[in-house]
């Protein structure tokens, strides 16, 4: 039975008395309003098409018990946030997602970024280093470059990190299947600056599970897929201590067309998977739990966004603790990631793009993010020119400088209207989290097709809404203009394709290739026992063995994967 004192409405006759006033109010004011004036909508509700009421009161929130459900900042269940002071003491780290072109090309961005007051740095690669392949392959014709930057070997790691300190300086690398190479260059890279393994800090995506549910960028089938993330938790608890190692993502998912809800269950379904891994495989929960970090979208509704956020630290402290018996509170916090919704943005009137994300960043920094990434304008068109990017940086920057929401830790807490929609959140999160636990789990789930399903139908019902006119954006299906202000693109020269072959191959060529022959050797080896693949993928890189060349290697032994939910 609940202590009623620990409620937010404790008092049972104030509590009748607030219900009896708000009935009265609805009957005396509001209707006889509405029947002169209707509401301009039929039906409210979040982008997620969740239904809001007109008003929230102290009735809404009766059964909240203070310090279970909201508490205090920096102590369980960290619903108002990880740390006790939150930005009062530090700031979120400023992480604009970059990658284009050449090493050379990014290099000089990161550079252009972190003399402009970026405080973090984020790798986006083209779409054959996330797919496994070399740009020399036929399948990265036409890609090199386009979408991310090309990193074939350890070659392009170190031009891509020339002159940046990896013992000051935290990245965070969105790359999943082929992860472990790419941490090991980065390894790689700061050995020869000196930087020893123990002291580089950042984030590798590396979560397989999402990129099943819906971006689709997978290389291996499930299982052999979740040993080599077991390897990397290993791996790093001994070797890499401040790395973290997964970067559990709904940001996917929701960009797929997830509503609010779905993102905030499968991705902490996706947790669940991989701590059940790590424990599985033998590692003691606390020495890896602390380093697993998440990594959420940033959409258009306002408060179900920050519920989201509050919900997600609430059901993890609750999961941690409970389900999985953790002893130490770091394994309790969920730290995460923001980025501004990519799906949002228009290619209609792109200006209107720098409102939505100012207001998508907003709500990261409301909803306690560690870390922000703000889209740029011009994103929907193409990769973000230097001016673009500028502009979203400094959108963070006024948000912390100049706003005031640094100054108050979680100064939406309490509001009757943001406690309701977390309490909701929450508890229909955990209903689609019980019914995966019913399937035996994310990877099980993932092999029925089931969360991908339930995004392709969210997806589709809120395409409909849109073309109803239910939902509304502004440029897209309401105020469109007749005339669109052209922008300036930024454009990848088809020479970049070029020199990146050439200097793939030069690679190639000037290596040892008996010990070349006999890394590949060793992977496969390794890849078909029980050895941990980390050391073995840090020698091959080191000898310049390519990332195409270790995803072969890997192909030719744990296979492919065709997703179930498509075929």
């Amino acid at each position: 039975m609940k202590d009623k004192g620990d409620c937010i409405v404790y008092d049972e006759e104030k509590a009748k008395r607030i219900r009896e006033h708000g009935k009265r109010w609805e009957q005396q004011r509001l209707r006889p309003l509405l029947s002169r004036s209707p509401e301009r909508l039929t039906r409210f509700s979040t982008v997620s098409d969740e239904e809001i009421s007109a008003l929230y009161t102290p009735s809404d929130v009766e059964d909240l018990e203070f310090l279970n459900d909201v508490g205090f900042p920096g102590e369980y269940p960290y619903t108002r946030g990880v740390q006790p002071s939150m930005y009062r003491g530090r700031l979120w780290t400023m992480r604009q997602f970059s990658g284009f072109g050449s090493a050379e090309d990014t290099n000089a961005r990161y550079h252009y970024l972190l003399s402009q007051g970026q405080t973090g740095l984020s790798v986006a690669f083209h779409f054959p280093t996330l797919m496994g392949y070399d740009s020399d392959h036929q399948r990265a014709r036409g890609e090199v470059g386009m979408c991310g930057v090309a990193v074939d070997s350890l070659k392009d790691m170190e031009i891509l990190f020339h002159k940046i300190p990896l013992d000051r300086i935290t990245t965070s690398m969105t790359i999943n299947a082929p992860a472990a190479i790419l941490l090991a260059m980065y390894i790689a890279v700061a050995e020869q600056q000196g930087v020893s393994a123990k002291r580089i800090g950042g984030t590798i995506q590396n979560d397989i599970l999402k990129e099943y549910i819906a971006q689709h960028s997978w290389i291996f089938p499930p299982d052999p897929s979740m040993r080599i993330i077991t390897d990397i938790l290993a791996y790093c608890s001994d070797h890499v201590p401040k790395w973290n190692t997964i970067s559990i993502s709904g940001y996917h998912i929701r960009e797929a067309g997830s509503t609010a809800v779905q993102e905030l269950a499968f991705t902490i379904a996706d947790g669940i998977a991989y701590v059940r891994a790590g424990m599985e495989a033998g590692i003691p929960v606390d020495k890896f739990a602390p380093r697993l970090s998440f990594f959420f979208n940033a959409h258009m509704d306002f408060f179900e966004e920050i519920a989201k956020y509050r919900a997600a630290r609430r059901m993890w402290a609750r999961i941690m603790r409970e389900r999985f018996k953790a002893q130490d509170e770091n394994s309790w916090k969920l730290r995460f990631h923001t980025q501004t919704a990519g799906v949002t943005l228009t290619a209609q009137q792109p200006t209107n793009n720098v409102v939505r994300v100012a207001l998508q960043g907003l709500m990261a920094v409301l909803g306690g993010t560690q870390s922000l990434h703000t889209n740029s304008m011009d994103e929907s068109l193409a990769l973000p020119t230097e001016q673009a990017v500028t502009i979203a940086l400094r959108t963070q920057q006024i948000l912390a400088e100049e706003s005031g929401v640094a100054n108050s830790i979680d100064p939406l807490g309490g509001s009757f209207l943001l406690e309701k929609l977390t309490n909701e959140m929450e508890g229909k999160a955990m209903a689609y989290i019980r019914k995966i636990d019913e399937m035996g789990g994310m990877v099980e789930a993932v092999k029925r097709g089931y969360p991908q399903r339930e995004v392709i139908d969210a997806s589709y019902h809120y395409q409909r809404l849109l073309e109803k006119g239910e939902k509304r954006i502004v440029g897209v299906n309401c105020y469109q203009g007749n005339e669109e202000l052209p922008i300036p693109l930024l454009k990848i020269d088809k020479e970049v394709e070029r020199k990146q072959v050439a200097r793939t191959r030069e690679v190639r060529r000037k290596r040892n290739a008996k010990r070349v022959i006999s890394r590949i050797d060793a992977l496969k080896d390794a890849s078909l026992s029980r050895t941990n693949l980390m050391p073995v993928i840090l020698d091959a890189v080191k000898d310049y063995v390519t990332l195409g060349e270790i995803c072969d290697a890997f192909r030719e032994t744990m296979g492919t994967y065709t997703d179930p939910a498509m075929y």
